[in-house]
């Protein structure tokens, strides 16, 4: 018998963790109280972590009990944490829909045992739409999009959990987790703006990577909206036959890579900001010189770079990770044509924390 999801008690009102520094102080003087104390509950919220309205001990108490009757704070919980044995966490948290999501916590050792970077992969979405079909959470399908609470409660708490384990705040977050970021615009946009406050967390932009499959409308709505974190492309095949075999999006005219060339045109234009393309190498599929040669056309449409994934394999969808002579020569091909490339090992693996093995049970 199938596993029902557990529905937890939804509260009423406004979700104060839906409102960013000037919605909050849009409420704070709806109840006629000054400005300042909007910034002082976004401080509570998004500065300190607060779980409650009782914890703001410097807001008056009767605007708090006004916000107790109007509004609520929205929080996840954890579920179950795993530590891989290269020291990746990843964690399942409950939604309030009683569905559950994962995030990463990565850590970058050297050689004394410091961790140099604190990477934490951030999910956006239950599930996904794209149906890519070499990764876990495309065949979830899509479920549900998170709120821009649900996503800064998994920062924070990996955020919490990077200090207990290393002493140190997290460094760095890219949104590569469960689902396509810019189908959930708004809430990874409010998310991020809240994030990088001054009394938020407080973490640059350009420390912030938001990846996507490609949405190319999207894409130029970023650049009109002049946001300073990086983009990166899941591009994974430089061909639109291969790319569009395995993956969906690149099935339709808006969304095929003369669009997506377009796109990223306007956005490096507009922001001055290059991209960088994550490709998975699947071995006997898109890894032959080739495939490098036409990759580097792909790579000069614009100012980028290319992140090669040594892919990490999801028993029954049939892919396997090149192998490692492959890997070298494509790389050298790549750097022959002048394309500046990185190559990203697997990390989390044995906890399936891995890229593109993140999927959960629910419902």
């Amino acid at each position: 018998m199938a596993k029902m999801p557990i529905i937890l008690t939804k509260p009423t009102g406004i979700d104060l963790k839906s409102l960013d520094r000037a919605g909050l102080e849009a409420l704070g003087q709806r109840f006629g109280e000054p400005r300042f104390r909007g910034r002082q509950l976004f401080k509570w919220i998004y500065g300190n972590g607060a779980e409650c309205l009782d914890e703001m001990t410097n807001l008056p108490k009767t605007f708090r009990d006004q916000l107790a009757k109007s509004a609520f704070l929205s929080s996840i919980r954890l579920a179950k944490i795993q530590v891989a044995t290269d020291a990746t966490v990843k964690c399942l948290f409950d939604l309030s829909s009683g569905r559950q999501v994962e995030t990463v916590l990565i850590p970058d050792i050297d050689d004394e045992g410091r961790a140099r970077r604190l990477t934490v992969c951030v999910s956006s979405q239950v599930g996904c739409a794209m149906g890519c079909s070499f990764c876990a959470t495309g065949q979830m399908g899509f479920l549900q999009n998170l709120t821009a609470g649900d996503i800064f409660d998994q920062i924070w708490f990996m955020n919490e959990e990077a200090q207990r384990r290393y002493g140190r705040r997290i460094t760095n977050i890219v949104f590569m987790g469960m689902g396509e970021p810019l189908l959930n615009y708004d809430n990874v946009l409010l998310s991020i703006a809240c994030i990088t406050d001054r009394d938020g967390l407080g973490l640059s932009p350009r420390r912030i990577t938001v990846s996507t499959v490609g949405l190319a409308r999207r894409i130029r709505q970023l650049a009109d909206d002049e946001v300073r974190f990086n983009l990166a492309v899941s591009l994974h095949a430089p061909t639109d036959e291969k790319r569009s075999s395995i993956m969906p999006v690149n099935r339709n005219t808006n969304t095929d890579l003369q669009s997506l060339k377009e796109s990223i045109q306007y956005f490096t234009v507009k922001t001055g900001r290059r991209i960088t393309y994550e490709y998975c190498m699947f071995e006997g599929f898109n890894d032959t010189v080739d495939d490098a040669i036409a990759l580097s056309k792909v790579v000069h449409w614009a100012p980028s770079k290319v992140n090669l994934i040594m892919y990490n394999p999801v028993p029954g969808l049939g892919f396997r990770p090149s192998e490692e002579d492959h890997l070298n020569a494509f790389v050298k091909k790549l750097v022959s044509r002048n394309v500046p490339v990185t190559v990203r090992r697997s990390r989390g693996q044995d906890i399936d924390a891995a890229c593109g093995q993140l999927a959960t049970r629910s419902t």
